[in-house]
């Protein structure tokens, strides 16, 4: 369960981080935003945010315990 809440505060970490910087037009070096496309839709994402929030995440949930 605590995994499946840590990759959601991921998600949404790196969507807001995305957004945030991405709009202003930058891949801001070694987070590697980028302009991703999904059928109709399109998002600023990036991997290294998500997995690095996620384990963030995960990390402080098992300190709690």
């Amino acid at each position: 369960m605590d995994l499946i809440k840590a990759i959601t505060f991921g998600a949404v970490l790196s969507g807001v981080v995305a957004l945030v910087i991405g709009s202003q037009g930058t891949s801001a070096g070694p987070l590697a935003i980028h302009l991703v496309h999904v059928a109709d839709a399109s998002f600023y994402w990036s991997w290294p945010v998500f997995c690095s929030g996620s384990g963030l995440a995960f990390g402080i949930m098992l300190l709690q315990r």
